[in-house]
C-alpha cells in the first residue's frame, strides 16, 4: 500500500464526504476537517437555502375533452409546469450541494442514488422534495429510521408500483426492490419473501389532490405472513425492521457505502468486522463513516474514485464561487443540458438501480461533455488568482485543489495561455476528475 500525503487525504475526505473543498479548506488538518464534515453542527450554509415552495401537481385530467386540441394544450401546458417545477428543484439542490459545509447533503446524494427514484415517472417535485427532505433529516443517523421512512415514502411507492398492491392482487416490485437494492442484496431473500413481502405492503393508494400516500385498511392484507423466517402479521413497516433485522443487511449496506466513499475494492472480512461494530446496533451512519475513514485503504494511494458528473459539477461550481441559482435562466439551461449530457442528473436516475460508477463516466462523448460545460460555467466566474498568478499551472492546482499534476499534465497546461480557458481544461483533468 503506498499512503498518501496528509494533504491529499483531507482533499479526498473532502471530495468523500462533500463536494471539494471550498477556497482555504486544504489548510486545516484531516481531524478538524472531519470534525466540521461529520460534528453535530448542523449545515448552516445549506440550510439557509430554504427548499422552493408552491410545488404543487397539475390538475389531473378529467374525461377527454371533445375538443381534441383544447386536450392536448391541456396535457402541453400540464407537462411544462411540471417541467418548471423540477427544474426549480434541481437548480436548488444544486445550490445546497455547493454551498453545504457538512456531510450532510454528500449523504442525501447517496442516498438518493441508494433509494433511487426518477421523477420521469413519479411526475410530482413536491414528491421528490418530501422525499429528498426525508433523506436529508436522516443522512447521517440510525439507517434503520431511513429505511423504515423510505418504504412508506410516497415518491418511491409510485415509483415501485406500490399504489397496485392490494390485497388479493399483489404487486411485487416494491417488496423485492426494498429487499434487493435497498437493504439485503441478491441472495439474501427467497422468492417466497417476496410474495409475502408484497402482502405486507397492501394497502397504499395514491390520493388524486397530489398530497401523497396514504394507507387504505380494506385493501390491506391482515392475514398472517412468513417471510424472512418469522410469522406474523406484518404491515409495511413490520416488513422493513423484518429485513433490517437480517444478518446480512449490515454487510450490504457497509458494502455499498465503502463502494461510493472509499474504494471499489471491497474490504476483506476483518474490515468488515470492525466497521460492522462502528454500525453498531443502531445501524449509525456517522460513526461508520467515522470508522471508515481512519481504515488505512482511505488513505491508499489505489483507492482512487472517478467523480460521478454531478459531483464534479458542484465541486466545479464550488471552486469557482457560482451559486447556481444566481445564474440568469439561460446558464442555468446550459448547466442542466450538461449534466444531462453526461449521464446525470439530479431526480432522474436512470433505474431503480441508481447511476453507474468508475470509468463508466470516462467515455469520449462524457469527456467532450465535460469540457463544453467546463468552459461555461468558467466564462461566469471571476478568477483573479489565476489571471494574475505569475505560474498559472500551478494557481489554477491551488484554485481547484488539485494536490499536483504529473508531468504530462503540467505540460500540456503549461502552453495554455488564456486563464479561464486554462482552468476549463484543468477541470477535466484526471487529477481533478478523479478523487485520487
Amino acid at each position: 500500500m503506498t499512503e498518501i500525503s496528509e494533504r491529499a487525504a483531507v482533499r479526498r475526505l473532502n471530495d468523500r464526504l462533500g463536494f471539494g473543498p471550498a477556497p482555504g479548506d486544504l489548510t486545516a488538518g484531516f481531524d478538524a476537517t472531519l470534525r466540521r464534515l461529520l460534528g453535530p453542527a448542523t449545515d448552516a450554509a445549506a440550510a439557509a437555502l430554504p427548499p422552493p415552495t408552491g410545488l404543487v401537481p397539475p390538475p389531473p385530467m378529467g374525461k377527454k375533452d371533445p375538443d381534441a386540441k383544447k386536450d392536448k394544450d391541456a396535457k402541453k401546458a400540464a407537462a411544462k409546469a411540471r417541467a418548471a417545477q423540477e427544474r426549480t428543484l434541481t437548480v436548488w439542490w444544486l445550490d445546497r450541494m455547493v454551498a453545504s459545509r457538512t456531510a450532510s447533503e454528500r449523504l442525501t446524494w447517496f442516498w438518493h442514488g441508494h433509494f433511487a427514484t426518477s421523477n420521469q415517472k413519479v411526475r410530482n417535485a413536491a414528491w421528490m422534495l418530501a422525499q429528498n427532505q426525508t433523506q436529508r433529516t436522516h443522512a447521517l443517523g440510525p439507517f434503520g429510521d431511513l429505511a423504515q421512512a423510505m418504504v412508506v415514502d410516497t415518491a418511491t411507492i409510485r415509483w415501485l408500483d406500490g399504489q397496485k398492491n392490494r390485497k388479493g392482487s399483489p404487486n411485487e416490485n416494491l417488496a423485492r426492490e426494498y429487499m434487493e437494492l435497498f437493504t439485503l442484496g441478491i441472495g439474501h431473500y427467497q422468492e417466497t419473501d417476496v410474495a409475502q413481502g408484497a402482502r405486507c405492503l397492501t394497502g397504499w393508494v395514491l390520493d388524486r389532490d397530489g398530497k401523497g400516500a396514504t394507507l387504505q385498511r380494506k385493501r390491506f392484507d391482515s392475514g398472517s405472513k412468513t417471510l424472512l423466517g418469522k410469522t406474523g402479521n406484518f404491515d409495511a413497516k413490520g416488513f422493513a425492521g423484518l429485513a433490517l433485522a437480517q444478518p446480512a443487511s449490515a454487510g450490504f449496506v457497509i458494502g455499498r457505502l465503502w463502494f461510493r466513499l472509499v474504494s471499489a475494492t471491497p474490504p476483506d472480512a476483518a474490515t468488515v468486522a470492525r466497521l460492522t461494530t462502528a454500525y453498531g446496533a443502531e445501524r449509525n451512519v456517522r460513526s461508520l463513516l467515522t470508522a471508515m475513514v481512519a481504515e488505512a485503504a482511505f488513505r491508499d494511494a489505489e483507492s482512487a474514485l472517478v467523480k460521478q458528473p454531478v459531483e464534479w459539477a458542484a465541486g466545479l461550481l464550488r471552486a469557482l464561487r457560482i451559486q447556481p441559482g444566481k445564474l440568469a435562466e439561460k446558464e442555468q439551461t446550459k448547466l442542466l443540458a450538461g449534466l444531462r449530457g453526461m449521464g446525470q442528473l439530479p431526480f432522474r436516475p436512470p433505474s431503480v438501480g441508481g447511476w453507474p460508477a468508475g470509468a463508466s463516466w470516462l467515455t469520449t462523448s462524457a469527456g467532450v461533455t465535460r469540457l463544453q460545460l467546463a468552459q461555461h460555467l468558467v466564462k461566469q466566474a471571476e478568477i483573479p488568482t489565476v489571471e494574475g498568478a505569475k505560474d498559472k499551472v500551478a494557481a489554477v492546482a491551488t484554485l481547484l485543489g488539485v494536490d499536483a499534476w504529473t508531468e504530462r499534465t503540467k505540460t500540456a497546461l503549461a502552453g495554455v495561455k488564456d486563464p479561464k480557458q486554462l482552468t476549463a481544461l484543468a477541470a477535466c483533468t484526471p487529477e481533478y476528475v478523479v478523487s485520487g
